[in-house]
């Protein structure tokens, strides 16, 4: 089953970030986020992205400037995404969701000199 509706990008998000949270190196970037306030933008952002929701104008890139990330952290972070996203879905849209995955992670990367 491919991702197509509202409701698969909320399971996709859920469980990856069940995933993040127990991670050992990327939960700590998480400890001082409201996770119930934040989930719902990052719903918004993958609907956005994956089901071409309208409405989304945050700055990504910007959001992840101050953090002290390093490249093994984005391996881990794409790594756990592509997991998931093949754990649950199959499909044109699920195909996409790893491509603009990568183009995060290479995007963050580049823009902040992280190496």
């Amino acid at each position: 089953m491919d991702i197509t509706t509202k409701q698969d990008v909320e399971q996709l998000v859920d469980t990856f970030y069940c995933r993040v949270l127990t991670d050992e190196s990327l939960a700590p970037f998480f400890k001082n986020l409201d996770f119930k306030a934040h989930m719902p933008k990052m719903v918004h952002f993958w609907s956005f992205v994956l089901l071409d929701e309208p409405g989304y104008t945050t700055n990504v890139t910007d959001k992840h400037m101050h953090m002290p990330l390093s490249p093994v952290h984005f391996e881990r972070w794409v790594a756990l995404f592509h997991g998931t996203v093949n754990e649950l879905f199959a499909g044109e849209k699920a195909e996409m969701a790893k491509q603009r995955a990568n183009l995060i992670a290479w995007t963050i990367q580049n823009k902040t000199g992280i190496k």
